[in-house]
């Protein structure tokens, strides 16, 4: 029934053998760098002008929340498209998005109402940019063994630029200020579109019919599959719960641990060492049923992880909460994606893909706006205790549907034929 894990590969990183997705590894690598100095600066930035709580959640929302509306919708127009093509005109959108708000805080023209305008026009390019880049990864090994293998040194790319991008941006805001770190990352997305216009990409089935019936035809599919079911609704509690931690970061950096950006970078890095190591572990890993063990535990020690850090003032202790905490939403995450994409049949991907994506980053922008609004009524250790308790009753219901999940994703399951 897939319930043994599976050996280490010899290969932990044999996704690079392809041409394609090495190009893809290093023009990612650079943009996910610039990527993760905005997030932190943009976040310290609107703190420090307004010292608002509610105002990091607002932003955080709504760079994230249009992908939980516009997300599924994408996925449709995804399957009718040709991806390279469409992800390369987005990644230039995104340049230009950063590239105006270097400007707007390098004329002080930056204030709370143009930060919420630049966060919403950043949320409405992910709900396209996230699915696209997730549901081309199929396209970029020659090999469909390497899919999983794929998509977990993608999280290993993602997390590492997580683990060294904050660090950096606390120097950089400490020295040079917000709109340096924006420039950064608008010249970062150069080596992407480079990456992406290099590449030699055989195209994908297309979706038949108009946006509305592929749509529908993706919902339907994921209803009907019951693991699919199961590990979106986990996705959805998981980043609902755990993931709005990065929004509390500024408050416990500046209130709890009495510091400033520096040590923000410092415990996003953590997060962000523990993420690194999950994307590593799962990358040794064969996409099968034992992935779905992973999500239950990875969702336990999120859970733990964030407990601890939200009772502890010892920035030490902390530290080492977070890693834990980062390990585990890295580890349940990944394997759901990787799991979802092993079982979808390539026609359906675009549309899937984008339900996850949907469920992780909209969850996580909603969670977010919550953690904001409560952590102004109760403080930010107590928000955090709450959404970890609520994590911990999630995967209690996640593991008593674990060995009906496990058995659906068996490899002897035929990924067109949704089961439950």
């Amino acid at each position: 029934m897939g319930s043994e894990i599976d050996p280490p590969s010899q290969s932990p990183l044999r996704a690079l053998r392809h041409r394609n997705f090495q190009l893809y590894f290093a023009g990612q690598g650079v943009s996910i760098l610039g990527t993760w100095i905005q997030h932190v600066a943009l976040s310290w930035l609107v703190y420090r002008l307004t010292g608002s709580a509610a105002l990091l959640g607002v932003v955080a929302f709504l760079g994230q929340a249009p992908q939980l509306v516009i997300g599924p919708l994408a996925g449709a127009w995804i399957d009718r498209h040709d991806r390279r093509s469409m992800l390369i005109v987005v990644q230039a959108l995104l340049g230009v998005q950063a590239l105006a708000l270097s400007v707007l805080t390098f004329a002080d023209l930056v204030g709370p109402a143009i930060i919420v305008a630049m966060a919403l026009v950043l949320g409405v390019l992910n709900s396209f940019e996230t699915p696209l880049r997730q549901s081309l990864l199929g396209q970029l090994v020659d090999d469909k063994a390497d899919l999983g293998n794929a998509i977990a040194v993608n999280a290993m790319l993602f997390n590492s630029g997580r683990f060294v991008g904050p660090p950096i941006a606390g120097v950089l805001v400490a020295a040079f200020g917000e709109a340096m770190c924006f420039a950064l990352n608008a010249l970062s997305f150069l080596a992407i579109v480079g990456a992406l216009a290099a590449m030699r990409v055989t195209a994908s089935p297309r979706a038949a019919g108009s946006i509305g019936s592929a749509f529908r035809e993706g919902l339907a599919y994921a209803w009907r599959s019951y693991p699919t079911r199961v590990l979106l609704s986990m996705v959805a509690f998981l980043n609902l719960f755990a993931t709005p931690y990065v929004v509390l970061m500024p408050i416990f950096a500046e209130r709890v641990f009495g510091g400033d950006a520096r040590t923000l970078g410092v415990l996003l890095g953590a997060a962000g060492v523990g993420s690194v190591g999950a994307a590593v572990f799962l990358a040794t890993r064969r996409a099968h049923a034992a992935l779905v063990g992973y999500v239950a535990l990875g969702c336990a020690l999120s859970a733990v992880g964030l407990a601890a850090f939200s009772a502890t003032d010892r920035l030490g202790l902390a530290i080492a909460a977070l890693v834990a905490g980062g390990f585990g939403m890295t580890c349940a995450n990944v394997s759901c994606n990787t799991t979802l994409q092993t079982i979808v049949p390539e026609r359906l991907r675009g549309r899937v893909v984008s339900l996850f994506t949907s469920a992780l980053w909209g969850m996580h922008a909603i969670g977010g706006l919550a953690a904001g609004a409560i952590a102004t009524r109760i403080g930010a250790p107590r928000t955090m205790l709450v959404g970890a308790g609520l994590l911990a009753a999630a995967t209690v219901w996640y593991a008593t549907r674990l060995a009906a999940v496990r058995e659906g994703v068996a490899p002897r399951t035929a990924p067109s034929e949704p089961r439950g």
